[in-house]
């Protein structure tokens, strides 16, 4: 008992990344994927799971090690055009993503209660600038641990939902080939690996790992890095379960009821109420309110150590406000944005849409960086990718590839 909860103390970047991805548009993608498609989207959450750890793997070592972020990395050693190019479409990216996600909270909200969408959104913007403005680092990096928690609410859904479990498990192996033959598929296949494998989270992580490394004043070993290891991995397994249980929970009632329609996660979980029953809907929906008050502190958050990073701004959470005024007022303005986006009135499903295309424009770019920086000796030391590292990088970045391509293609 004693070793596991040393190992659960240990969590920190790893799983707060990890439960960061399962924000409320992500929810949506995966909601979407089990509603049109039922079980037979459950094989990705294998395939996803074992590149986006190896991924977010590569960027916590390379901040570890480096005590810096991406941005600091690739401005020290590669062109500067190249930084700022990234940089922007990460920002862009993130800003959409954020519109997108106090979009859901606010709809998931209004579903508890009688409110004004516009309103609570705004709130919901202010409350998360505020407590990331006004909290230490260790007592942020606290909260956002506790708010993973709110991902165990689509684990519990699914069991509510008296599912097919070996259907379920059938599909999770043995996906119907004949489906690759529909565009809306493929698509849908585009959009889960879009989403689970976003290039904010690379930024993210990489900034938080050199944060804790600066933070405690430890120097790189072995067994450092082992830990690093285990709490990547565990954080990347616990975001694909979730991912597989939304997606199951979908399949096993609105594909089933012909609810094909949904084009958010606030009417997945309305749809999920005379299916499920009160208590799926309710969880639903806090799951919803929960990740999205997680998610947003780190879409401005990296965003906000990309810029300071490029440009040479002090930056950090560990830093007051006074002490890293450009950083947080980055952090603000990137949040305030995605809430304006709300105003314009842009459809839950084009939101999706505009932010996986241009995660895709962005991701294969940094993949390839990050292959090149994890096996540069000059950067990273005796810290270099083994083979299983670059092989599995590498097929993410093919696999990425192709998805931006059907973005393009398929759309």
């Amino acid at each position: 008992m004693e070793k596991i909860r040393r190992f659960l103390r240990r969590l920190g970047p790893g799983l707060i990344t990890g439960a960061a991805d399962d924000d409320p548009s992500g929810i949506a993608t995966y909601s979407l994927a089990g509603a049109q498609f039922g079980y037979q989207a459950l094989w990705t959450a294998w395939l996803t799971f074992p590149l986006m750890a190896v991924i977010q793997e590569t960027c916590a070592r390379i901040g570890l090690v480096n005590r810096k972020g991406l941005a600091g990395v690739i401005k020290e050693y590669y062109p500067k055009p190249l930084l700022y190019f990234i940089t922007l479409l990460l920002v862009a990216a993130n800003i959409f993503n954020i519109g997108a996600d106090l979009s859901g909270m606010a709809a998931a909200v209004k579903l508890l209660l009688p409110v004004d969408e516009l309103l609570v959104g705004f709130i919901i913007a202010v409350v998360a600038i505020f407590l990331i403005i006004q909290l230490p680092y260790r007592r942020i990096a606290a909260v956002f641990k506790w708010l993973t928690l709110a991902l165990f609410a689509y684990i519990l859904t699914y069991f509510l939902t008296g599912a097919d479990f070996v259907k379920a498990l059938q599909s999770t192996f043995l996906p119907d080939l004949n489906l690759f033959n529909q565009n809306s598929y493929l698509l849908t296949l585009v959009a889960i690996f879009g989403t689970t494998i976003s290039p904010y989270l690379f930024f993210w992580q990489a900034s938080e790992e050199a944060e804790e490394e600066i933070l405690h004043h430890r120097l790189v070993t072995k067994n450092e890095l082992k830990h690093e290891r285990e709490d990547t991995v565990f954080g990347m397994f616990f975001s694909n379960l979730v991912a597989y249980f939304v997606i199951a929970t979908c399949g096993a009632t609105l594909f089933k009821a012909g609810a094909t329609g949904i084009q958010s996660a606030s009417q997945a979980a309305t749809a999920l109420r005379p299916l499920a029953g009160d208590l799926s809907f309710l969880l639903f929906a806090v799951g919803i309110i929960g990740t999205g008050v997680l998610a947003i502190p780190v879409l401005a958050g990296s965003a906000a150590y990309a810029v300071s990073e490029a440009f040479g701004l002090a930056e950090g959470l560990n830093k007051p406000f006074r002490k890293a005024k450009a950083f947080y007022l980055i952090i603000i303005l990137a949040t305030l944005l995605g809430f304006v986006l709300n105003l314009a009135g842009i459809n839950p499903i084009k939101y999706l849409f505009y932010s996986a295309v241009l995660n895709g424009l962005v991701a294969p770019v940094i993949i390839i960086l990050l292959i090149i920086i994890a096996n540069n000796r000059r950067i990273m030391g005796n810290y270099v990718n083994n083979r299983l590292s670059n092989l599995l990088s590498a097929f993410t970045l093919l696999l990425m590839t192709v998805a931006v391509l059907g973005i393009i293609l398929v759309r």
